[in-house]
C-alpha cells in the first residue's frame, strides 16, 4: 500500500450525510471505496461502488461482505456508520421500539464487524471505525434509549480494540457534535406518546431542528474519519468539531453537579 493506494474501504450508512461524506473523502486520499445502504442505489459517486445492506439482517451483511472480498479479495478499513435516532421520554417506547434501536445502532456494528474480522485477522491487519456520538458521552434528556445505544458503541468499540491489538488490527471511535445531515429524516417518534411528556418533547424537537441547522457540515467528521484511519498510532477517540471537543472537555473536567446544571439549562429544563 502506497498514499496513492491505501487499501479496501467498507463504509456503512454511505446513501447520505456523514456516510456519503466518508466515501468521498477516503476515495480522494487512495481507498478503493464501497458504501452500503439499505435501499438499491440506481447510481454511484464516480469511483464509488455502493452496495445493498441491511445491517440488521446477517445474511444480507454476510453477501454484502462477500461481494466486496469477491471483487477485492481484502477488506483494510471498515467505517461503521448506519444508524438511527429516536426522540422522546424512555417511557414512551415499548421494549420491542428499544430493541429495534439497539438492534441498528449497536448490533448492527456487532454484525459488520464480526463478517469482516476473519478477513482482517487473516491479512494481519485492519482498521475499525465506529462511528458514535457525543451523546455517547454525556446525558441527553428525552435521548435515553439512543444515548444509551451510542454510551455502547464506547464501551464494545474500546473493549474490541483490547482483544485485537494483537493481530495487528485497531478500533477507534468517532465522536460527532452536531452535523448538518438528513438525520432528523431517520428519527423515530416513540410508539405510545404520553401527554405528559407532550410540551417537553415539542420543544426539543424544536431545539434539535435548529442545532441541526447550525451543525457542522458533514465534511467535518468525514476529515477526522480520515485521520483516524491514516494514524500510523491511532488514538481510541477522535472528536468531530468545536462542540464536540467543548462537550468532551467538559464532560472530562467540570464536576457533577455544574455539568448536570449546564445540562439541564441547554435542554431548557427547570433546574
Amino acid at each position: 500500500m502506497n498514499k496513492h493506494n491505501l487499501g479496501v474501504a467498507l463504509v456503512t450508512g454511505a446513501s447520505s450525510g456523514i456516510g456519503q461524506a466518508t466515501t468521498r473523502a477516503l476515495q480522494q486520499a487512495g481507498y478503493r471505496v464501497f458504501g452500503t445502504s439499505r435501499k438499491a442505489q440506481t447510481d454511484s459517486p464516480d469511483g464509488i461502488t455502493m452496495l445493498r445492506c441491511d445491517v440488521t439482517d446477517e445474511t444480507s451483511v454476510e453477501n454484502m461482505v462477500a461481494e466486496v472480498l469477491h471483487q477485492t479479495g481484502r477488506i483494510d478499513l471498515l467505517v461503521n456508520n448506519a444508524g438511527i435516532g429516536l426522540l422522546g421520554a424512555a417511557e414512551e417506547s415499548s421494549s420491542a421500539q428499544a430493541q429495534a434501536l439497539f438492534n441498528v445502532n449497536v448490533f448492527g456494528v456487532a454484525r459488520v464487524t464480526n463478517a469482516v474480522l476473519p478477513t482482517m485477522r487473516a491479512q494481519g491487519k485492519g482498521r475499525i471505525i465506529n462511528i458514535s456520538s457525543i451523546l455517547g458521552l454525556i446525558p441527553s434528556p428525552f435521548n435515553a434509549l439512543y444515548s444509551s445505544t451510542k454510551h455502547a458503541v464506547e464501551g464494545y468499540s474500546e473493549s474490541l480494540d483490547h482483544e485485537v491489538r494483537t493481530l495487528g488490527i485497531r478500533v477507534a471511535l468517532v465522536e460527532p457534535g452536531v452535523t448538518r445531515t438528513p438525520f432528523e429524516e431517520n428519527i423515530i417518534k416513540p410508539d405510545r406518546l404520553l401527554p405528559v411528556y407532550d410540551a417537553v418533547r415539542s420543544r426539543l424537537e424544536v431545539l434539535m431542528r435548529n442545532l441541526l441547522a447550525a451543525g457542522d457540515p458533514p465534511e467535518v467528521v468525514a476529515a477526522t474519519v480520515l485521520k483516524a484511519a491514516t494514524a500510523a498510532t491511532p488514538k481510541r477517540r477522535y472528536t468531530a468539531g468545536k462542540q464536540a471537543a467543548q462537550i468532551r472537555f467538559v464532560r472530562r473536567f467540570l464536576p457533577e453537579a455544574m455539568v448536570d446544571k449546564s445540562l439541564r439549562k441547554f435542554s431548557e429544563l427547570p433546574a
